[in-house]
C-alpha cells in the first residue's frame, strides 16, 4: 500500500523523491501509515493526497461532509472495521456497496469487506481526515447510529417544471417511481448533493467541466471560483445528460449551445424549504459539453438601496435621479458586477399602486410582484427594441431594459424618454463617463444624449473582509498614497488584511458589497457631452462637482474595515 501511493504522488508530481524518504522512514518510527506520514510531516493535505489519487488512479474523490448516510449502510460495517481499516459506507444500491477509502487500490480491504457483506464492493477515494471524521459522526457517540434518516426525492412536477428535492422516509417513494429513482440513484444523489451544496454556501455559479482525463466542479463563491471536486471522465456523460433533463434540454443535440432552466424546492431542514431558480448554460467544447448553472437566489437579492454599498453622497444622487418622471438612468459595468440588483432595486423603490412599471429582460432572473416582466426572445424577433416599442403602447410610467445593444434599442429608450417616460437600462463600460462616447459610438447625437440621460452609475462588487478573522496590516504610508490616499487618510487609516478561519472557509471573505460612481448629468457635463469632450474630461468635471470615483468608493470601504486594499486594486483604477 505505501509504495503504490508514494509512486503515484511522485508521478503526479506533487511529491518529491526527498520528500518521499523523509516520510518513509518517519512511518517506520512512529508505526503509522505513509499517507498519515505524508500528512503529518506537512509535505501535503489529506485533500491534495486524495485528489492526487483520484486524478491518477480514475477513483472519483469525494467530500464526507456532503453525504448523509442511512442507517442501514453504516451497520454493514462494524466500527472497529471501519477504524482499522479507515473506510467508510455510504451508499448502497441492490447489490453494490459503495466504500470511502484512502487508498482503493487495497484489495486486500476490498475483499474482506465484500466477503463479510456479500455485496460488490465500489471504492471511492475520500481524504484520511474526512474518514475520521465521518467515523466520529456515525460511529463515535451514543447517537452515532442515529443519524438524520433522510433522504432526497427528486421528481419534475409536469405542471410547473419544478424540481422536488426533500426529506422524505425511506420507503416513500410513489409506487411506479421506485425503479427509476433505484437505477439513477447515484447520479441523482451526485448531482443533486453538488446543488444543493452550493445553495447552502450561497454559491451564484455551478461549473460542471470535462478535461482530457477528469470531470471538474467548480463553485463561484463572492465571485471566485473554487474547485469544490474533481470526477473520472466517465461521469461526464451522466451527469450532464441528468442536468440537461433537469433544465429541460435536448439531451440528443451535443454540438450546439442550448440554455434551460431548473426551478428547485429544496427542503433544507424540517419546517424550512427554499425555492431557487437556476439558469442553465450547455457549450461544446472539445472534451465535452461544459455545463454552467447559475443560481438565481432571492433571499441572495438585496433590493435595499441602503444595503447595496451606496456612500450617502452617492445614494442621495441615486434617489434624486430615479424620483424624476422622466429621462434615462444607465448602470454600467462588466457581466457579474451586480447591475441587476441596483435595477431591480430601483424599481422596487418604485414600485406602486400609481405606476405602471414594465421590464424587458433576457431572461426575466427574479419574478417582482406588481411589475410586468417581459422575456426577451430573439429566436422569433422580440428583442428589447421591439419590446421597448410596444411598452409605449401600454401607457408605461416606467421602464427597464435589460441592456442597450444596437441603435435600434438606444433610439427607442431616447424617445421614451423625451416622452415623458423614465427609462433604466444598462451598458457595458469600463466607467461612467465612457459610456457617454459608447453611446456616440452608436451613432447617437450628443445633443440627444445630453438632453435624455439624467444619471450614468458605474459599479463593482468586492469581497467583504471577514468579521471574525481580519487582521490589521502593517503599510508603508508611501504604499497608501500612491494608491489614491491623502497625505492625512494615510496618517490615520487603519488598513485590514484577509487572513481566514472557519467561517469563512479559510478565505478571509465572507459576502460581497459594491462599489458606485455616480455621474449626474448637470449643466457643466451637458457642455461637455455637446462638444463631444473626452471622456477623462467629463470625469474630471465630475468629481471636482463631488462625484464619488470608483477608486474614491473603495477608498472609502478600505477606512471602514469593509474590504481589502487586494480587492479595490482588482477591481478599480487610480483616478
Amino acid at each position: 500500500m505505501g509504495s503504490t501511493i508514494g509512486e503515484i504522488l511522485i508521478r503526479e508530481k506533487i511529491l518529491t523523491q526527498e520528500q518521499l524518504k523523509s516520510a518513509q522512514d518517519f512511518q517506520k518510527k512512529r508505526d503509522v501509515s505513509l499517507g498519515s506520514a505524508i500528512i503529518s510531516q506537512g509535505f501535503l493535505s489529506a485533500e491534495e493526497m486524495a485528489q492526487g489519487l483520484s486524478r491518477q488512479l480514475g477513483y472519483p474523490y469525494i467530500d464526507l461532509d456532503q453525504f448523509e448516510v442511512y442507517p442501514d449502510v453504516i451497520s454493514l460495517i462494524q466500527p472497529e472495521t471501519a477504524k482499522r481499516d479507515l473506510i467508510m459506507p455510504i451508499h448502497r444500491i441492490r447489490s453494490f456497496l459503495t466504500l470511502a477509502m484512502v487508498d482503493p487500490t487495497d484489495l486486500d480491504i476490498v475483499e474482506d469487506i465484500r466477503f463479510r457483506t456479500g455485496l460488490s464492493i465500489q471504492p471511492v477515494i475520500a481524504s484520511e481526515i474526512g474518514i475520521m471524521n465521518a467515523i466520529r459522526k456515525y460511529y463515535g457517540g451514543s447517537s452515532a447510529l442515529r443519524p438524520k434518516k433522510s433522504a432526497e426525492k427528486i421528481a419534475l412536477a409536469d405542471d410547473s417544471k419544478v424540481m422536488i428535492v426533500e426529506e422524505v422516509k425511506e420507503g416513500e417513494a410513489e409506487e411506479g417511481e421506485s425503479a427509476i429513482i433505484e437505477d439513477e440513484a447515484p447520479i441523482i444523489t451526485l448531482v443533486n448533493n453538488i446543488l444543493v451544496e452550493a445553495i447552502k454556501k450561497g454559491v451564484s455559479d455551478v461549473h460542471f467541466e470535462p478535461y482530457e482525463r477528469s470531470f471538474r466542479v467548480r463553485y463561484r463563491i463572492d465571485g471566485i471560483l473554487y474547485e469544490n471536486m474533481n470526477l473520472p471522465m466517465k461521469f461526464k456523460d451522466h451527469v450532464t445528460s441528468r442536468i440537461k433533463i433537469m433544465a429541460n434540454m435536448n439531451i440528443a443535440e451535443k454540438r450546439l449551445p442550448q440554455d434551460g432552466r431548473i426551478k428547485m424546492r429544496v427542503r433544507l431542514d424540517k419546517n424550512v424549504r427554499k425555492e431557487v431558480d437556476m439558469r442553465v448554460s450547455a457549450l461544446p467544447t472539445i472534451f465535452g459539453e461544459k455545463i454552467v448553472a447559475r443560481i438565481l437566489d432571492r433571499d441572495m437579492l438585496k433590493i435595499d438601496l441602503t444595503q447595496l454599498g451606496f456612500e450617502p453622497e452617492t445614494l442621495e444622487v441615486f434617489r434624486r435621479a430615479i424620483s424624476r418622471p422622466w429621462g434615462i438612468v444607465l448602470v454600467t459595468g462588466p457581466t457579474g458586477s451586480g447591475k441587476t440588483n441596483t435595477l431591480y432595486s430601483a424599481i422596487s423603490t418604485l414600485n406602486a399602486m400609481e405606476r405602471n412599471i414594465m421590464t424587458a429582460e433576457d431572461p426575466v432572473e427574479f419574478y417582482m410582484p406588481g411589475i410586468n416582466q417581459v422575456n426577451i426572445r430573439e429566436e422569433i424577433h422580440l428583442n428589447f427594441a421591439v419590446a421597448l416599442r410596444a411598452f409605449l403602447r401600454q401607457d408605461p410610467d416606467v421602464m427597464l431594459v435589460g441592456e442597450i445593444r444596437d441603435l435600434e434599442t438606444v433610439d427607442m429608450a431616447i424617445k421614451a424618454a423625451l416622452t415623458g417616460h423614465l427609462v433604466f437600462s444598462t451598458v457595458h463600460t469600463n466607467d461612467s463617463a465612457s459610456t457617454v462616447h459608447r453611446l456616440m459610438n452608436m451613432e447617437v447625437e450628443p445633443f440627444l444624449i445630453a438632453d435624455s440621460v439624467i444619471l450614468i452609475v458605474a459599479q463593482r462588487l468586492v469581497r467583504r473582509l471577514c468579521k471574525k478573522c481580519a487582521v490589521p496590516q502593517k503599510m508603508p504610508g508611501q504604499a497608501l498614497l500612491d494608491i489614491g490616499f491623502t497625505p492625512e487618510e494615510a496618517e490615520s487609516t487603519n488598513v485590514l488584511e484577509a487572513r481566514g478561519c472557519d467561517a469563512c472557509n479559510n478565505t478571509g471573505y465572507k459576502g460581497r458589497t459594491a462599489l458606485f460612481e455616480a455621474l449626474e448629468i448637470t449643466a457643466p457635463i451637458r457642455e461637455l457631452i455637446l462638444v463631444r469632450g473626452q471622456a477623462k474630461e467629463i470625469k474630471r468635471k465630475s468629481i471636482e462637482q463631488g462625484m464619488i470615483s470608483l477608486r474614491r468608493s473603495g477608498l472609502i470601504k478600505i477606512r471602514a474595515g469593509v474590504t481589502s486594499i487586494e480587492e479595490v486594486l482588482r477591481e478599480t483604477v487610480k483616478d
